[in-house]
């Protein structure tokens, strides 16, 4: 895409016609980057207001949110709160991780409804399933049964203008016959319903493309986990654009995938780390979107 060529192509259209150009940005710097605030969890507890505006200070528009329980709500502050500090910072917070093991071991809606609640509260879009217990996960009819699920909470989500997705790890696509759990919850959940996160890093770690799983379920992966690997060591994360994932390919199918929102994450550093989620952000923003 040749930005600057159809910014003066519009020009001269709008000049011709003697209206006034609004302001132009191309489409590859349209999206905002997004942080997964589990990267700073040794610091949240301690001071949320302190790092939340280090996180706006490093360049991100929005956060990804994480730990939320109806006794501490998000680090001690309840969902109004919160949703105040987001816009003191100029954040906003389109998914947050809720951890429903306890919906689909016994179906209580209960918890749920509070998770849909604190985050209409603070303005998300979804609701987004981090994790499955391993007792969840024993075989190709459980994940079924999770995808059952997952329909019944999108029903509730959707019901309060909000949508569930699922956010992979490796484990999701551990075979079961001629199948893995993920393509098993991608195949039985209602698309109008349930959108998923894909974590790339996991993906890759797990040994499967990316861009096959975009081409077999377009417009299903809504969201991306942008998380970098080591290139000596695959266990460990490092900052996007040094490490061993090839990003640039992967965002070429950005629009086949569905993507919305692009949220970098990285568990663990061997910088200063808001120096390097800024670095991250940076690279993202003017090598990726």
């Amino acid at each position: 895409m040749n930005c600057r060529r159809t910014f003066i192509k519009q020009a001269g259209i709008a000049a011709a016609a003697g209206l006034v150009l609004p302001s132009f940005a191309c489409v590859k710097s349209s999206k905002a980057v997004g942080l997964q605030l589990y990267s700073l969890r040794d610091f949240l507890p301690k001071d949320p207001r302190g790092v939340i505006a280090k996180v706006a200070a490093a360049g991100y528009k929005e956060v990804e949110t994480y730990g939320y329980s109806a006794k501490d709500g998000f680090w001690g502050l309840d969902p109004k709160s919160f949703k105040n500090l987001l816009i003191e910072n100029g954040l906003t917070a389109p998914s947050g991780h809720y951890g429903i093991d306890r919906y689909i071991q016994d179906g209580n809606e209960e918890e749920l409804k509070a998770f849909i609640a604190a985050a209409s509260a603070i303005g998300s879009e979804y609701v987004t399933v981090p994790y499955l217990g391993d007792n969840l996960r024993q075989n190709a009819d459980d994940y079924k049964k999770v995808a059952a699920k997952l329909n019944t909470a999108g029903a509730l989500c959707n019901a309060s203008g909000l949508k569930i997705a699922y956010h992979n790890h490796d484990f999701e696509l551990k075979p079961w016959g001629d199948t893995t759990g993920l393509e098993i919850m991608l195949k039985e959940t209602d698309p109008k319903l349930v959108d998923f996160e894909m974590d790339i890093y996991w993906i890759l770690r797990s040994g499967k493309d990316p861009v096959q799983l975009f081409n077999a379920y377009p417009g299903r992966f809504t969201m991306w986990h942008v998380k970098d690997m080591d290139k000596a060591n695959n266990e460990k994360n490092i900052e996007v654009g040094s490490g061993g994932i090839d990003f640039k390919t992967i965002f070429k199918n950005a629009k086949k995938a569905g993507l919305k929102h692009a949220i970098m994450e990285q568990e663990n550093f061997d910088m200063e780390p808001y120096a390097s989620i800024k670095q991250s952000q940076e690279y993202i923003k003017t090598e990726l979107l």
